[in-house]
């Protein structure tokens, strides 16, 4: 993989049954570059997150993330890989009976950190995230939009490499969007890389960024309007 790739896919397939997912795609990112993933429901971009944090393997094709050989890449070592994956899901997937701060720091107690080392990293991301006020709270005394912000917290907790957003604005009103895509450029402005699913072609008409697209198994770059 290039010195300056954080992702690098070459002639990946991913086949269900008869059905061709992707079919011998190639593509990277950059060191600190920002990227769309769309398509339509169903086209694969679900799967194509999949492949790069190994919950699923391409039948074909060679992945690699970070310093990581995915395809190749020992069952006992994929959670060093997630770890240096900073994943943002759609639908929170907060533990509801922890508090904020606790919830932030459970990605950290997994890897074994120490007790300081977990309270100051995560008052460090929660204020990153601006949400040092709420670390007491529960997540369902949070709105969407600070609960996206929290997972982003989490997400950030390990110090990744790269940001993995799945459809991080698909449960927020407009302003709650508007605010973490805000904050997404930010983190990417201080040089993570950031690759977002998507469906809401407003906010990549509105946050232009480099836009590739799967589209009847193949990944095309596109030019939004």
């Amino acid at each position: 993989m290039a010195e300056n790739a954080v992702i690098s896919l070459k002639d990946v397939s991913v086949v269900y049954g008869y059905h061709t997912v992707l079919d011998r795609i190639n593509f990277s990112l950059g060191v600190g570059e920002f990227c769309y993933l769309i398509g339509k429901t169903g086209a694969g971009k679900s799967s194509f997150l999949k492949l790069l944090y190994r919950d699923i393997k391409p039948q074909e094709g060679s992945i690699q993330v970070a310093e990581y050989d995915v395809t190749s890449l020992p069952d006992k070592q994929v959670p060093f890989l997630r770890r240096r994956l900073g994943i943002v899901f759609q639908d929170f997937q907060l533990l509801p009976d922890r508090s904020v701060y606790e919830n932030v720091a459970f990605a950290l107690e997994v890897t074994g950190q120490r007790r300081r080392f977990i309270k100051n990293r995560v008052l460090e991301v929660l204020g990153m995230v601006g949400l040092s006020h709420k670390r007491k709270a529960m997540p369902g005394d949070l709105s969407g939009g600070e609960q996206q912000r929290v997972v982003i917290a989490r997400a950030l907790a390990n110090e990744p490499r790269l940001m993995l957003a799945d459809e991080p604005t698909g449960n927020l009103d407009p302003e709650a969007s508007r605010s973490i895509m805000d904050l997404l450029k930010q983190i990417n402005n201080r040089g993570m890389a950031v690759l977002m699913v998507t469906h809401d072609y407003n906010t990549v008409r509105q946050f232009p960024h480099r836009t590739v697209q799967i589209n009847s198994g193949k990944l095309e770059e596109v030019k939004m309007m």
